[in-house]
């Protein structure tokens, strides 16, 4: 996609702020290809130089990425706020299994618990008393405990969710141009942040079992300051670190003293699997838990243990910013946590997401087609033909997430999240998945030139 939208600008910063204009007002779309660098030099009358430093600082900032052969594109999520709405949504109709997002019909409701936090709350908490909850610190230790998480006694905060506290983590203790380890595929999000942190990503394939030993040992070997791992139901192939998996990941970080190991276990209480965690107690290490997905996203918080010098560096860079997450939402958390009917809602939520993904991976692995989704909301298929089969899908009525989004390195393939699934559609999706990823290939079959005969 080539964009029409006209860059002004005479020195690097005016052309970079030109860009960044664009981007807000929608004319340079996500994934918007910038002219080459010579040619916008002779357009605006400038050195190729200028035009070059531009582009780089904008690469710098995460609002463009360089695509090889293809020049430099806007990024999929650049951190430039846009006036249009960045998600396309389903167009009407289709059923749209491309959000990664929980089932509302299948969160607790917030109600009782919001009118006992109201009928508590005494009075309202001034900038000297607030901070992390100590109930809720209380109960998040407790609950590290039970999954085996030794926590130091200072190490543990809360975070406006999983993302706020990966962000002040590596911005505590990275700078521009640090390398980061990182699943491939990855959260798309993730992936985003680093752009945007000017760090730099080296992919560690990932499998059924998490991130393979392999790929753990090139990333440290080739200098990473970081390495950020999913617990339990990756996004988008939904892995889950196995036991066997952790330990030997442990042995590989063993001499990686001064590398900080997070691990992000989003899922939390909607995981079936056992956590199984492979940081080193005394290493720079944390593991966040966020309670969107079992809770509702818009349920701002994260739980976050870790080393104690880790968890004070983001109460501190949380300090001189946000200052700390709202007590309402904390004490709204501890309500949640003390209700025996929202631990029901929660367990069904597990079992239904469960059905519904079981269902899907074993329909399709009956038409032939291996999916992947141990855990979660999410399952992940391979396929040569990324774009076609993801335009195939939508000509017959299902939206899913281009696999673009999430790989760095890694083999085309695309996401589906079951959360919007019911059981009755199963078997009418894994047709569609069959015949979208068969079509493409028929298509290049019937494309590709007749054998030559001597």
């Amino acid at each position: 996609m080539v964009a029409r939208y006209q860059i002004a600008g005479r020195g690097a910063a005016e052309i970079g702020a030109s860009v960044e204009a664009g981007v807000r007002s929608g004319e340079l779309a996500p994934g918007a290809a910038l002219p080459p660098v010579r040619q916008l030099a002779a357009r605006l009358g400038v050195a190729s130089a200028t035009v070059a430093a531009a582009y780089r600082g904008l690469r710098e900032r995460g609002v463009v990425e360089t695509a090889g052969r293809n020049g430099t594109r806007v990024r999929p999520a650049p951190p430039v706020a846009a006036r249009a709405a960045r998600w396309v949504p389903a167009a009407p109709g289709m059923l749209d299994l491309s959000t990664g997002e929980p089932d509302a019909r299948l969160l607790p409701s917030l109600g009782p618990a919001l009118r006992r936090v109201a009928a508590g709350a005494g009075t309202p908490l001034g900038y000297a008393g607030a901070g992390a909850w100590p109930r809720l610190v209380e109960l998040a230790r407790e609950r590290f405990a039970a999954d085996g998480v030794r926590v130091p006694e200072s190490g543990v905060t809360v975070t406006s969710g999983a993302l706020d506290a990966v962000e002040r983590l590596l911005s505590s203790r990275l700078r521009p141009g640090d390398r980061v380890g990182i699943e491939d595929p990855a959260w798309a999000r993730l992936i985003d942040l680093l752009a945007a942190l000017g760090l730099h990503p080296v992919p560690i394939p990932v499998d059924d079992d998490g991130p393979s030993v392999d790929g753990l040992r090139h990333a440290l070997g080739s200098g990473v300051s970081a390495v950020v791992v999913t617990s339990r139901a990756h996004n988008p192939t939904g892995g889950v670190i196995s036991a066997d998996r952790a330990a030997r990941l442990r042995r590989v970080l063993a001499d990686a003293d001064d590398v900080l190991v997070i691990e992000d276990d989003h899922a939390g209480d909607l995981a079936e699997q056992p956590l199984s965690t492979v940081a080193h107690p005394g290493r720079p290490w944390a593991l966040v838990r966020s309670l969107s997905k079992p809770y509702g996203p818009d349920l701002r918080v994260a739980l976050l243990a870790g080393d104690e010098a880790s968890i004070a560096r983001v109460q501190g860079r949380m300090r001189l910013g946000s200052g700390w997450v709202s007590t309402v939402l904390q004490r709204l958390v501890v309500e949640l946590w003390d209700d025996e009917r929202v631990a029901a809602t929660v367990a069904r939520a597990r079992t239904e997401y469960a059905r519904r993904r079981t269902a899907l991976v074993d329909a399709l692995a009956g038409r032939g087609i291996e999916a992947h989704g141990r855990s979660g909301i999410n399952v992940w298929v391979w396929t040569p033909d990324e774009s076609g089969a993801v335009a195939a899908l939508r000509d017959l009525g299902y939206a899913v997430a281009p696999g673009s989004l999430f790989r760095l390195g890694a083999a085309p393939g695309f996401r589906i999240s079951i959360s919007a699934l019911g059981l009755s559609h199963v078997d009418k999706l894994a047709d569609a998945v069959a015949l979208a990823i068969r079509a493409p290939a028929a298509a290049r079959a019937r494309a590709a030139p007749a054998p030559v005969t001597v």
